[in-house]
């Protein structure tokens, strides 16, 4: 069982990268609240705790293991519920980005053991029974402040939305920069934003032609260019409303978040802003992303998000690890985000009708896309 342990253990610490780890620490600390007190006044905010511990229902089977010599002998243990460690966590200053189970079978057994921890112990009738809780946390934000914005607009096939999308911008923050990436446009989207270039004086405007195809590329061509320590995504088809914006920069810039996710499924939609088939899936996908990757996903198709620069740049370097078969960019965000542990917030918006030209995504292709990130974000993240 050790042996089995502490390779799942050794795979998830390289998988997570915590600045500090607590391995089955909890259950022999005298005084939990104040070794987290403690460890918080030398924390920084980028900072990551790690704390693993052994679910509370295997009490009777590990102290039984003991009695029988299966397992040397502990001294009286803490044995917390993931609520009471979430709260003792809370009250120390200490906010919990995810909380996870794993390990069903802790004895290694060829095939059955790989076969039951890494598919059974995910499914939801099983993964409460699991062995271990891993809980990340962040040392929670104290205070607010401003940051300066660019706001990348991935724009194809979108003449008659551009000259409208400064205006409607808010302002907000110490100063805001709008990056248009036109591509592949059967109309004059380009003709369009160059003369918004030259016409506005409201904001800091930069247009750029992507040399590549598809709206990831078009998108990791605006997140390069862009200065502001904010970095938005807004689609150009303006269907989520640009007035939203404020709404993504106050979760990060209040420390309530560090990747704000928008979400259209919360609130009634115009009537041809989504299919009712679209709208099934999004919200099926969207627990099933939830229930794989330990934080709230409800849209993860919607293209309005925002994420600090600073963060944006470490999600580049462990690009790697997830590939580059994203068609829209959404999901290289999000994977990228949970695996550097990034609290994430779901923002609520209004999805509307266009009002110009006509949706770039094939509607097969956008359910293809979720059933194969869902499978993909499991082996990721699950499966490992």
């Amino acid at each position: 069982m050790k042996r089995y342990y502490y390779r799942d253990l050794e795979k998830l610490i390289q998988f997570v990268r915590p600045t500090t780890v607590w391995q089955n620490l909890v259950g022999e600390m005298e005084d939990i609240q104040t070794e987290l007190v403690k460890l918080l006044k030398k924390s920084k905010p980028e900072d990551r705790l790690l704390i693993v511990y052994y679910n509370h229902l295997w009490e009777p089977v590990l102290k039984l293991a003991s009695i029988l010599g299966w397992r040397k002998k502990l001294p009286e243990q803490n044995w917390l519920d993931d609520k009471d460690l979430g709260n003792i966590c809370n009250l120390a200053g200490w906010e919990v980005v995810t909380s996870q189970k794993r390990m069903l079978l802790p004895v290694e057994i060829p095939l059955l053991s790989d076969f039951t921890n890494k598919w059974l112990a995910h499914l939801p009738m099983f993964n409460w029974l699991c062995l271990t809780t891993w809980l990340v946390a962040r040392p929670k934000p104290t205070n607010r402040r401003d940051y300066s914005v660019s706001i990348i607009v991935p724009a194809r096939n979108e003449e008659g939305n551009i000259p409208g999308i400064p205006k409607s911008i808010p302002k907000f923050g110490k100063w805001q920069e709008i990056i248009f990436v036109e591509g592949g446009s059967k109309d004059d989207t380009w003709g369009a934003i160059t003369k918004l270039k030259k016409q506005s004086t409201r904001f800091r405007i930069k247009a750029y032609k992507q040399k590549g195809t598809g709206k990831a590329d078009a998108m990791r061509l605006g997140l390069k260019r862009a200065t502001g320590e904010i970095l938005m995504i807004l689609d150009g088809d303006v269907t989520v409303n640009p007035k939203d914006l404020p709404k993504f920069y106050e979760v990060l810039a209040s420390g309530l978040g560090e990747f704000a996710n928008g979400n259209r499924m919360m609130y009634p939609q115009e009537r041809e802003a989504m299919r009712m088939l679209n709208k099934v899936g999004n919200k099926v996908f969207g627990w099933l992303l939830t229930l794989i990757l330990g934080q709230t996903f409800r849209d993860t198709l919607c293209g309005t998000k925002a994420v600090f620069k600073r963060d944006y740049l470490r999600i580049v370097k462990n690009r790697k690890m997830f590939g580059n078969f994203d068609p829209y960019g959404d999901f290289d965000l999000i994977f990228g985000a949970v695996k550097l542990g990034l609290k994430s917030v779901d923002v609520p918006v209004k999805y509307r009708e266009r009002t110009y030209g006509s949706t770039n995504i094939s509607r097969f292709m956008h359910g293809w896309l979720l059933a194969k990130m869902s499978w993909f974000g499991f082996l990721k993240f699950k499966a490992w």
